[in-house]
């Protein structure tokens, strides 16, 4: 009982999908992220409105309505860009990733791939808009020293939306999505008990969230599941569990918005996850384009 309150098995998936992500424009989007513009922690604000700038033009360039959402921390000035599509529309599913890393490392995990793909499902988008508005973010300060402080990007966006609470159906946040291995024993969990039920490899894509908030991952998790031939597991616990707050999805909590990670479950898989080894060519972008892919069709259930 406890597993299946846990994992939500399901045979419920969604019909494989005909659209496409080129694994190669992800890894320029990584490579960028990760070699032009490092470092890009809090501390060197000029490489981080460079990552802006890149995230901004791409989303333009798909065919989003862009704006910066600015502030100002520690005397520095960061921002938040926002991609819309669909504006006006009645309901709404807000996606974002951040695009700051811990200290001076490569962040191509962490989170380069969940801007690449972020960015990707901007293209996406733009070829076919969904029936219901898509405002698609890239957080800035989502790691220390300001992770769980009210200075996150995701914090000062989900503040400003709170209002539309009614409106927005949910939230996903892209965190990690780009390391896969299929060595039995590669995938580590918090808990023994969660061995039971989830794969020895780390060959899969994880929908984690709150214990509450069953309803909305199991959404993502059906609309994910079946668009492509990538494993989608989900888990959903009290929050106390480590690891299952550990992005930006925790600051929608607060204001009763569903919100949900998708991930590759990051140091409970990467080794090299905060350290000087997560770069560019460590990652699987064929796997990769098909969490972009999975997420794009659960956008359209």
């Amino acid at each position: 009982m406890a597993g299946c309150f846990i994992a939500q098995p399901t045979f419920r998936r969604n019909h494989p999908s005909a659209v496409s992500v080129d694994a190669d424009r992800l890894k320029v989007h990584v490579s960028t992220l990760s070699r032009t513009f490092h470092p890009r922690d809090w501390e060197h604000p000029a490489n981080l409105a460079m990552c802006a700038d890149y995230i901004a033009t791409q989303f333009t360039n798909a065919g989003a309505v862009v704006e910066s959402q600015e502030f100002k921390v520690q005397g520095n000035r960061y921002r938040n860009v926002i991609g819309r599509f669909g504006v006006g529309k009645a309901s709404k599913v807000v996606v974002g990733a951040h695009y700051d890393t811990c200290g001076d490392t490569p962040g191509a995990d962490d989170n380069a791939s969940g801007i690449a793909a972020l960015i990707e499902l901007a293209y996406l988008a733009g070829a076919d808009v969904p029936q219901r508005e898509l405002e698609l973010v890239a957080y800035v300060l989502e790691e220390p020293p300001f992770f769980r402080t009210s200075h996150m990007g995701s914090a000062i966006h989900a503040e400003s939306i709170a209002r539309e609470k009614s409106n927005i159906i949910g939230v996903i946040v892209l965190e990690s999505v780009g390391c896969f291995n299929d060595e039995k024993g590669s995938q580590s969990y918090p808990s023994l008990m969660l061995r039971a039920f989830y794969p020895s490899r780390g060959d899969f894509i994880a929908v984690a969230g709150r214990w509450d908030q069953g309803d909305w991952i199991k959404t993502l998790k059906t609309g994910m599941q079946g668009a492509t031939s990538l494993p989608v597991y989900s888990i959903r616990t009290p929050s106390a569990l480590p690891g299952i707050d550990f992005s930006d999805h925790i600051n929608y909590w607060p204001y009763g918005i569903n919100a949900a990670m998708v991930t590759d479950t990051a140091f409970y898989r990467n080794k090299a996850y905060h350290e000087s080894e997560d770069t560019a060519d460590r990652l699987d972008y064929d796997r990769m384009s098909m969490v972009v892919v999975a997420v794009f069709e659960a956008l359209r259930k």
